[in-house]
């Protein structure tokens, strides 16, 4: 029995840590984070986006890009310029670590995401490989 409670408590740590998002559900999130129609990017392009990027799981880290950074949770936000890993060179515009980025609660990769589409001025921070960032 003492074995078991250990096993029982990180599984359900891990369950509450990330979670693996429906697409509507995560639409009715969004839409209620303001992100339909925020600076001119309808809803739509911000759920095929996180599909492409993440396909709907904030636990998501991707694999290093050339540079050495990598993308973090439902929107593969971008180590070497929006969030800190502590692994190399970031601008970490958004002022967190990208671990935040990684966990079920996504209101911390909203906010940021939508420095990133004020900064941008739209979405082409965002490009078919996951979390690379295209710069200014």
């Amino acid at each position: 029995m003492k074995a078991l409670v250990p096993t029982l408590l990180f599984l359900l740590t891990a369950a509450n840590e990330a979670k693996l998002f429906s697409r509507c559900d995560l639409a009715s999130h969004l839409k209620q984070s303001g992100l339909d129609g925020y600076k001119k990017t309808s809803l739509e392009d911000w759920v095929c986006m996180a599909y492409h990027e993440s396909k709907y799981n904030s636990q998501v880290v991707g694999p290093p890009n050339t540079d050495g950074s990598r993308g973090y949770g439902i929107f593969q936000i971008n180590s070497g310029y929006w969030c800190n890993n502590n692994q190399g060179p970031t601008a970490n515009k958004c002022n967190k670590l990208c671990s935040d980025f990684t966990n079920d609660d996504i209101t911390d990769d909203i906010a940021c995401a939508k420095r990133i589409v004020r900064d941008h001025k739209g979405m082409n921070a965002w490009s078919s490989n996951a979390g690379y960032y295209i710069p200014f």
